[in-house]
């Protein structure tokens, strides 16, 4: 059985001069949408995950309006909501507990960012034994200053991070693509 797992889909990060200034993929939480729409509509488990920074200046600090879940991806009445206060959305929850008991094999990631808590999610969830599905345009990064001071794009960090996934942790596809290979059951 395949879940899907929303990582992160906060009004906090929407907040771009926290995090650098420049994000990619300003359709992310469309393709979200999209996604928990079928999961939704087939019945299929998903979980919500909700970062609770401990830094109380970051706007995904539970004090701060940023920590609400994006309109696109509210939550619905009984869906379950894990919440989390390090990169990982098993670290410190029951996501994987909940997984297992409910015959979970397989897991579909969405959410931000691309290179923080959806590459450690994704990551993890691997190393415990789901087949991981990342998908590419439906999550999204931002801006980074290199270690050696150089400027690296939105675009660069998501790309590198996607690169550092395929294969070996994940399998990358669109959202296109997933919805296409959901609907026909095989993905």
């Amino acid at each position: 059985m395949t879940a899907l797992l929303l990582i992160d889909i906060q009004l906090g990060l929407q907040e771009l001069d926290f995090y650098g200034g420049e994000r990619n993929n300003p359709q992310a939480e469309i393709n979200c949408q999209k996604i928990l729409t079928v999961f939704r509509k087939k019945g299929l488990p998903l979980f919500h995950i909700q970062h609770c920074s401990t830094n109380p200046e970051s706007p995904l600090h539970p004090s701060k309006k940023g920590n609400a879940f994006h309109p696109l991806v509210q939550p619905k009445e009984g869906e379950p909501i894990i919440q989390k206060n390090v990169n990982s959305a098993f670290i410190g929850t029951d996501l994987e507990g909940r997984l297992k008991k409910q015959g979970i094999t397989d897991v579909v990631i969405v959410g931000l960012t691309t290179e923080h808590c959806v590459s450690t999610s994704t990551r993890m969830a691997s190393n415990l034994g789901f087949a991981t599905t990342l998908i590419s345009d439906a999550t999204a990064a931002f801006n980074k200053k290199g270690v050696l001071g150089e400027a690296l794009s939105a675009e660069t960090v998501h790309q590198v991070a996607l690169a550092n996934l395929n294969n070996e942790f994940a399998q990358i596809l669109d959202t296109k693509t997933f919805l296409n290979q959901l609907h026909n059951n095989t993905p």
